[in-house]
């Protein structure tokens, strides 16, 4: 099995690659396919645009002591990730957090054990709380047909999907899709950032992306896009569109369906933003317009008999929920989640003191960081 994931892997690297490579010689379809298109085609948009300098502080500055947002970050991991966990928790700190001191919730279905909260707590000053998720919130409802999940499984095993037979990760995604934002620890907080365990970060960062969230009103922010499995999400759009059809004023009339769709609706195009780096607004999955968008895809089953992602869930709702404006590219932060990533370039590359190859650690240019036709 460790084969043919290894095989899909190559097989979708040589795909980004191909990609990369007509990016760069064909600009009829480097436009095609730019992040730019996802706000329309000028880079003057300003969700398209860099963090205005106003936001940057001296290096001998801790914190600005008058401006905080009400956020945290939220990394969802188990015991077992602990030396992952210290990784990208000591990344964090040492590229921002060891400055801005914001705190950390840490969230598992079993309870964490004393090692872990001593390792992660000793990472840093800023506040740390450590949750457990409701049975309920986590594990596969009662109501699912088993019989047809287990049939939806094998399938996907034979069929070599990835995570195609696995029953925790479909809780997982069906947690971050639609819960984790309910959990009691949470519930203090406006804004979140979502980190995983083993990520690295690349860059410095002397700016606060959560006051440029809560100044410019932005819901949700992300580093890199790219296409999802067909095979994991067979039923997600026809799913999609007759909630839309049925809740016609929960959609946004300025909103980004030209990221999700490039027939106006007619078919997904796959495209998501990859959710294991995220920023966003609690306060807007919380809201009645997700909370309803939500319900209804898991109303039908297809977390379960299908392997439906967090990442296009997410994707969809902020894309038809929200304006497109309220959606931000942070571009300054450089990430990677294997095997894939975003380095910033040019000024931004030697401002933060990133590390990450310009051309080894990216999927093209700057304004072209998506791999996933904007739309």
């Amino acid at each position: 099995m460790v084969t043919h994931w290894r095989y899909m892997i190559l097989v979708l690297m040589a795909i980004l690659g191909l990609h990369f490579i007509l990016t760069v010689s064909h600009e009829e379809y480097g436009n095609a396919t730019s992040i730019s298109r996802l706000f329309g085609h000028s880079n003057k948009h300003p969700a398209n645009d860099a963090v205005p300098e106003k936001y940057h502080i001296p290096d001998n500055t801790t914190f600005d002591n008058g401006r905080r947002a009400n956020a945290s970050f939220v990394i969802l991991a188990r015991n077992g990730d602990l030396q992952g966990v210290l990784k990208s928790m000591k990344q964090m700190e040492d590229r921002f957090n060891k400055r801005f001191r914001y705190p950390y919730v840490f969230l598992n279905e079993e309870p964490f054990t004393d090692q872990f909260k001593t390792r992660v707590a000793g990472l840093t000053d800023a506040s740390v709380e450590f949750g457990l998720i409701p049975p309920d919130h986590w594990y596969q409802p009662d109501w699912i047909d088993e019989e047809k999940a287990t049939a939806s499984r094998e399938d996907m095993i034979k069929n070599n999907v990835i995570y195609g037979g696995s029953v925790p990760y479909r809780n997982m995604c069906r947690f971050n899709s639609g819960f984790f934002f309910r959990h009691e620890l949470l519930a203090k907080y406006k804004y979140y950032w979502r980190v995983e365990p083993d990520v690295t970060f690349f860059c410095d960062l002397d700016f606060d992306p959560f006051l440029f969230m809560q100044d410019n009103e932005k819901v949700y922010a992300f580093t890199i896009s790219l296409p999802e499995y067909g095979e994991t999400i067979e039923t997600l759009w026809e799913t999609v569109t007759k909630f839309t059809k049925e809740n016609p004023e929960l959609i946004s009339p300025d909103n980004a369906m030209r990221f999700v769709s490039d027939d106006g609706g007619l078919t997904y195009n796959r495209c998501h933003f990859w959710s294991n780096f995220e920023i966003g607004d609690l306060d807007f999955w919380r809201g009645e317009p997700y909370m309803k968008f939500f319900e209804y895809l898991d109303s039908t089953g297809g977390f379960y008999y299908e392997r439906w992602g967090d990442a296009p869930v997410h994707s969809i709702g902020v894309s038809l929920l929200a304006p497109k404006d309220k959606i931000h590219f942070f571009r300054e932060i450089g990430y990677r989640h294997e095997p894939f990533g975003h380095c910033p370039t040019g000024e931004l590359h030697s401002q933060g003191k990133c590390w990450c190859d310009e051309e080894q650690d990216n999927f093209g240019e700057l304004h072209r960081s998506s791999i996933c036709a904007a739309g």
